[in-house]
This record gives C-alpha cells, structure tokens and sequence, in this order.
C-alpha cells in the first residue's frame, strides 16, 4: 500500500494516517512532525522552516521536497502513507518523479472532506503539552484536569499555528495551493474522496473503502 491522504488543516489526516500505519503495519510519513522535529532540536532545517509554519505558510517546496525525498529512500518504505505531502502541484510532480525512479508508483489518494466551519472549530480548539507534547482538545478530548497536561501535569498551550486568525490565513492558502490536487489526482485515476466529519472509526472505515 503506497497512499496519500489530502486534507485541509485539521481534517483529521494525522489521525487516520497513524491508525492506518499501525494497522498495516507501514511507514506512516508525516512532513509536519518532521519540520517540528527539526524546528525544536534548531537543525538548520527547522530554522528555515520555523518563520513559514508560524505564519501559517507553507514551507518553501525544495525544503519539503528533499526531506520527503529522503525518506521514501528508506529502505524500510517501499510501502508508506504520507500525511501533509505533496501540498501543491509542484510538490505532487516532485513526488511523481521521485516514486518513479524508486520504483514504488501511489496506489491510490484519498481526500478527506471537512467544511470550513467544522475546520476552524477544530483547530481554534485544539491545545497542546508544553512538555511532552500530547494534543487535547477543547470539545473532542479534553484533560481531566482544566489547562494541565493528563501525562505530565505541564501547562496546555494554544500552538501559535492554531490561533483564528492564521487558522483562517491556513485555509486560504489550502484553497488556494493545495485544492487544485484533487483534480490533479482526479484525472490520473488516482483519487478517492471520502466524508471527514463522522466518528474517528467511521472515517477510518471509509477510508478503508469498507
């Protein structure tokens, strides 16, 4: 299974991606904990990342094309499910050339379906761990205990990507950059689109095409 899931910001792409990879027992490939990763260990990487992400903006193309690039390379992805990659048409080529010349052509692409509306209510909610890391949210999975983490006792944070105003600013540059792959896609025989706002293990089933 070779797949890519397209979705806008806070569809649920990380979640699914996970569940699908732990199922299958293949790579799961998310550039956004990549470019975290790098952002907080200060690789030089993470500093040219670090002014787009929070703006809400994408990463420069040749930035995310070559660590995506190096990690298909892996020996260990000859199967894989990539999660925020490619996020614009230039990054899909890029990908297309890379996966040919490693032999290892997509199956399939699955997008998942969000209104704005559901978007920006699950994204304004969402806050994290400022130690450990772990995501809550303020109407899906909230802390048992008001502002602190369940694992470690820290503070939740906001993450400054996840404040309205560059929630907004992200779903226009999704529209804008990252829409025109579904026809994309479309046209290559490639596309499945799925619904996005049932339950966790609903939307695990239809993208499962159960």
């Amino acid at each position: 299974m070779r797949l890519v899931l397209l979705g806008a910001p806070g569809a649920g792409k990380g979640t699914q991606a996970a569940r699908l990879a732990e199922e299958l027992g293949i790579p799961h490939v998310a550039t956004g904990d990549i470019f975290r990763a790098a952002l907080k260990e200060g690789t030089p990487l993470g500093l040219q990342a670090k002014a787009y992400m929070e703006r809400g903006e994408l990463v420069p193309d040749q930035v995310v094309v070559a660590i995506v690039r190096e990690r298909l390379a892996g020996a260990d992805a000859d199967e894989f499910i990539l999660d925020g990659f490619p996020r614009t048409l230039p990054q899909a080529e890029a990908l297309d050339a890379t996966l040919s010349q490693l032999g290892r052509p997509l199956d399939e692409v699955v997008a998942i379906q969000v209104s704005r509306r559901a978007l920006v209510e699950r994204l304004t909610a969402r806050r994290v761990c400022a130690g450990c890391g772990a995501t809550y949210h303020l109407l899906y999975a909230r802390p048992a205990e008001e502002g602190r983490c369940d694992r470690c006792g820290q503070t939740l944070v906001q993450r400054s990507d996840d404040t309205l105003e560059t929630v907004e600013r992200r779903l226009d540059v999704y529209e804008k950059d990252t829409l025109p792959l579904i026809d994309y896609y479309r046209k290559r025989g490639l596309l499945r689109e799925v619904p996005g706002e049932g339950t966790v293990e609903e939307v695990t089933t239809s993208i499962r095409g159960q």
